[in-house]
């Protein structure tokens, strides 16, 4: 008996001696950056993305120790069902490890059922939904960057202060849009404001004459905003040649990148005041960084929030490969042991993900420079104030995560 139960132990111990060399050998990763390739987010996302994913690749130090990582990108053209087909090809059969960015909130969510289902790892930087660490968290994912609460909190609740008491919104008619109306709504609310109206608007609309007429028509001090990408620059131009802010109101971009702020112009965007987490020339880091990456886009554009985000993210994930010994391909385990690691990489800082897979870290309320004020371009920000990493996101008090029920 007492042979027979040695004999089970040693058998044990070698099995996991064997699983942990296994381990250490499969030095291999395969990285999926999911975007828009090719429309109203390509800007935000998209061949920026990547290139972000490669970046990071590149500096994790991993090559240098005989790891092989590989970068492949797919456009999931903002639709779910393309997104969650391609997530699964890439799972199943490709045999990506980490599926990256995903602009667009519907498609967000899709892939992060899928993920999870899978058992893979999935660093979302593109998407706002904050439903990604509340309702619909998961153990396989974390959400980098920004989301709907601290762009609602951020921008919402500065302008409600200022006197912005009056809303009226224009909203993207889909996932994000509802989210960011919702949060930004709660804010208000609790700051003593009121909505008095609002609209949805297709997805990558190129009209948006008659909501806007509407919200003209409300006489609400603030048109909020909850759109993103090509849907918030049009409605911006609209709203110029319509003589909106020229007539009392101001306009909330309660989502804005440096990207669009680049496309509508500082004569067209002087004044807007939004909330980001990153800009390219905030101090020597990002500045470094944003050169490398400009010289190596073809659009010579500074780099998004989001891209900084995919950079981050991975730059974390390849820490914690690396502090394994290899990749184990349990994806819930290694974004577990993401979380017991502290972040700090040069484009955010110090901060550190909490156990509903929320990186938190300090967001940036802006406003855009007048044309006189610009030194050249991009340089087109000017910081308002400071919101502490503590105050960005959701409290994990309030958090809806079904993870903190365990």
């Amino acid at each position: 008996m007492r042979a027979k139960l040695m004999a089970g132990l040693l058998s044990t111990v070698a099995a996991l001696t064997m699983a942990g060399a296994a381990m250490a050998d499969d030095k291999v990763v395969k990285i999926g950056a999911l975007s828009d390739q090719s429309s109203l987010y390509a800007d935000v996302g998209g061949p920026g993305s990547t290139l972000a994913a490669q970046m990071a690749a590149e500096d994790s130090g991993l090559i240098a120790k005989g790891w092989k990582i590989e970068v492949i990108s797919g456009d999931h053209q903002n639709k779910p069902d393309i997104g969650g087909n391609i997530a699964r090809q890439w799972l199943d059969i490709d045999k990506v490890d980490v599926i990256v960015d995903v602009p667009n909130s519907g498609v967000a969510l899709a892939v992060n059922n899928i993920v999870k289902e899978k058992n893979a790892v999935y660093l979302n930087s593109g998407a706002a939904s904050s439903d990604l660490t509340n309702a619909q968290c998961s153990p396989n994912t974390v959400h980098w960057t920004y989301d709907t609460y601290m762009l609602a909190h951020g921008t919402g609740g500065a302008l409600v202060k200022a006197g912005g008491d009056t809303w009226y919104f224009l909203t993207a008619d889909y996932a994000f849009g509802a989210a960011l109306e919702r949060d930004t709504t709660a804010v208000i609310n609790a700051s003593g404001g009121r909505v008095v109206g609002g609209v949805k608007h297709p997805l990558n609309t190129s009209d948006f004459s008659s909501f806007l007429l509407q919200a003209q028509a409300s006489k609400a001090k603030i048109i909020g905003l909850a759109n993103a990408g090509g849907d918030t620059t049009n409605s911006i131009k609209q709203a110029s040649e319509f003589g909106i802010v020229a007539g009392g109101q101001k306009l909330a971009a309660l989502l804005l990148f440096i990207s669009d702020v680049h496309a509508l112009g500082l004569n067209v965007a002087q004044g807007l005041n939004f909330t980001e987490t990153f800009y390219w020339d905030a101090n020597d880091q990002t500045r470094a960084f944003a050169k490398r990456f400009s010289e190596r886009m073809k659009n010579k554009q500074m780099p998004t929030m989001v891209h900084a985000g995919v950079y981050a993210a991975l730059v974390h994930y390849f820490k914690t490969l690396d502090q394994m010994g290899g990749n184990s391909r349990d994806g819930a385990k290694i974004v577990e042991k993401m979380k017991s690691m502290p972040t700090d990489d040069p484009l955010f800082g110090k901060g550190e993900i909490q156990p509903n897979g929320r990186a938190i870290h300090p967001a940036y309320l802006f406003e855009v420079k007048k044309p006189s004020e610009s030194k050249g371009p991009w340089d087109y920000y000017k910081l308002v104030s400071t919101i502490p990493a503590d105050q960005a996101f959701t409290p994990l008090a309030d958090s809806k995560c079904p993870l903190l029920k365990k």
